[in-house]
């Protein structure tokens, strides 16, 4: 055995302590996902109901770990187009009840059912019959007894070695609570124009922006028609400064594009004697001005390019270039 041998143990025992984890919560999704496809088939889709009627806002409350699934839950479900937020039952407990509305549903989360702290905001509900969904193991806990709809999610052990730390449970409720959200996204017929309103910030909000609203426009875009000599498409590629020049047939549809690669491959011949038809690629990469900027930067890593054509009925409307999302931070 050599030296480093001994030093591998440590390393050795964490991979493999890893790989426990991982092989469990993994059964724990299978079991989650078995349950859906059974029994608990009908609750779930009878509180996707219950959500998409509501005039109000989905409240979720939860203690301790639940808690705080419960919180990314609700921002998930707001930012995908169902009004949410997260209540503490503590706070609640204190004068938050008032944040609640009649109008509202309620979504209350807890591995046992048995949540003390979740009374308070389950008699509130109760008092004024404030739809009340649970997501919980207990099938005959308070909590389950108390909720007008019970998405029971399936007994599995915990990854923690000693069946204490939530860990396999908490991921269950953040599964079921990424399902209601897509399941409501997909019923309300959401779209990634209205995804971008809730995210207007950031790289995602920037992925989200339409062709049409950044590309180059009108005098910008580099043209040249079918039989234009080669000097002079040159000039164009140099003055536009976009990489590249659309060339057009007599009708202004789009019939090849030149690139600054394709003057290069060509220098060896007398470029003043030859036009745009005879080193032009004839198939150019198009979109249309209603593709997202995440999926013109697709395009371009895919095909290794500077820049798109932008077109409409097979004319050219714009060019996008690398540049233009780097710009606004799409890249």
């Amino acid at each position: 055995m050599h030296a480093g041998s001994p030093e591998k143990k440590p390393l050795e025992a964490s991979i493999a302590s890893a790989l426990r984890t991982v092989a469990t919560e993994q059964a724990g999704v299978a079991a989650l996902a078995a349950a859906l496809e059974n029994g608990l088939a009908e609750p779930f889709a009878h509180a996707v109901d219950i959500i998409s009627r509501i005039d109000g806002r989905v409240i979720v409350t939860g203690v301790g770990k639940s808690g705080h699934i419960g919180s990314k839950i609700a921002a998930t479900l707001a930012s995908t187009g169902t009004p949410a937020f997260f209540v503490h039952p503590a706070e609640a407990n204190h004068g938050d009840l008032g944040m609640i509305a009649r109008d509202d549903a309620i979504i209350a989360m807890s591995w046992s059912g048995e949540s003390k702290e979740l009374m308070g905001i389950v008699a509130y509900s109760r008092r004024f019959s404030i739809p009340l969904i649970a997501i919980t193991s207990g099938a005959t806990s308070a909590l389950a007894r108390a909720a007008d709809v019970v998405l029971l999610l399936p007994s599995v052990p915990e990854a923690c070695p000693h069946g204490l730390a939530p860990t396999t449970s908490t991921l269950l409720q953040l599964v079921v609570g990424d399902a209601l959200a897509i399941a409501l996204l997909e019923a309300r017929g959401f779209t990634p124009d209205h995804f971008r309103t809730f995210h207007p910030g950031g790289q995602l909000g920037a992925n989200l922006t339409l062709v049409s609203e950044i590309m180059r426009v009108g005098d910008q875009i580099p043209l040249a028609v079918l039989g234009t000599k080669m000097p002079e498409a040159v000039m164009t590629l140099s003055n536009k400064k976009v990489g590249c020049v659309c060339v057009v047939d007599a009708k202004g549809e789009l019939v090849g594009i030149i690139t600054d690669g394709d003057v290069a491959r060509n220098l060896h011949r007398n470029l003043a004697d030859i036009a745009v038809d005879d080193i032009m690629t004839r198939t150019p990469k198009t979109v249309d001005p209603q593709t997202l900027a995440g999926t013109a930067i697709a395009l371009l890593n895919e095909y290794n390019i500077g820049a798109l054509v932008v077109t409409e009925n097979r004319m050219p409307v714009g060019v996008i270039h690398f540049h233009d999302l780097l710009r606004i931070g799409a890249a």
